[in-house]
């Protein structure tokens, strides 16, 4: 599971039947250092997330990738790669101490 903010929506045309009604998300992914300076954009490259929680654009998400992400429209088989697991409404973000990693 990774963070990322909410850049924008996609809107498709043309879209798969197992598409249809599922929210696309331009998201960008948050790396350590961005999550430190408070960034208001992730550096990571962004990508797209499909959604059912509806954040909002700049919004602060936990998404999952991979096969795992495909979960949430089981018995279907929807082709997606990644997914909003989580619309995070406060952070807190405490980095380990050299010390302690």
């Amino acid at each position: 599971m990774r963070l990322g903010r909410v850049a924008g929506k996609v809107v498709l045309g043309v879209a798969t039947p197992e598409l249809v009604g599922v929210t696309l998300l331009i998201v960008e992914p948050m790396s350590h250092e961005d999550l430190i300076a408070g960034a208001v954009r992730g550096s990571g490259k962004a990508l797209v997330v499909a959604d059912q929680l509806s954040p909002s654009q700049g919004q602060l998400i936990a998404f999952v990738e991979g096969p795992e992400a495909a979960n949430p429209y089981r018995p279907n088989t929807v082709p997606v790669d990644a997914y909003c697991s989580l619309v995070v409404d406060n952070l807190v973000y405490q980095p380990l101490a050299a010390e302690e990693k």
